[in-house]
């Protein structure tokens, strides 16, 4: 039988934690980065809508199967939503079956990685080289050729067409 104290107190712990992180925890790693563009908070609040400010700014992460970026087919490039750096080429992408945008490759030159502890677990977190955006997280469950996922949020990306009438 299960001690309700120690339940208690664990849940209570875990829901601590939990609010640390989604509601105003320590600032991103990112805080204490030089990148070639850095803009003030009310500056990236004015260009970025509530939900993209929240995932390239705060390192938050969308809800999956909600990006419309997931049926995505067409030939082109996804860059950052923050800057407009290029990032990934259509022919990286493919359907992992997680609920987010992935790709097996970044475009050279195109991402930073650094090392991420939030919710208990150690991670690779992604972000745009350039601006300092937070994009998602790369894992080494991919496909050939890298054998790497960049699980990334739609959010932090938009498409531009090879081709407008491309399909």
């Amino acid at each position: 039988m299960i001690d309700r104290r120690l339940m208690l107190t664990t849940a209570a712990g875990l829901f601590g934690f939990a609010a640390l992180r989604w509601f105003g925890g320590p600032a991103p790693a990112r805080a204490a980065e030089k990148f070639e563009i850095e803009k003030t908070e009310a500056e990236w609040r004015a260009q970025l809508t509530p939900q993209q400010y929240e995932i390239l700014r705060e390192e938050g992460t969308e809800r999956p199967w909600t990006s419309p970026l997931l049926k995505e087919h067409r030939k082109g490039i996804f860059a950052c939503a923050g800057c407009d750096l290029p990032l990934f080429s259509s022919e990286t992408k493919f359907d992992s079956g997680t609920g987010w945008p992935s790709f097996f490759k970044p475009l050279d030159n195109a991402v930073g990685t650094r090392q991420d502890k939030t919710y208990g677990m150690v991670r690779t977190e992604v972000h745009c080289r350039r601006c300092g955006g937070h994009l998602g997280h790369v894992f080494d469950d991919g496909p050939k050729p890298t054998g790497l996922r960049y699980c990334m949020d739609g959010l932090s990306l938009v498409f531009h067409p090879a081709n407008p009438s491309s399909t």
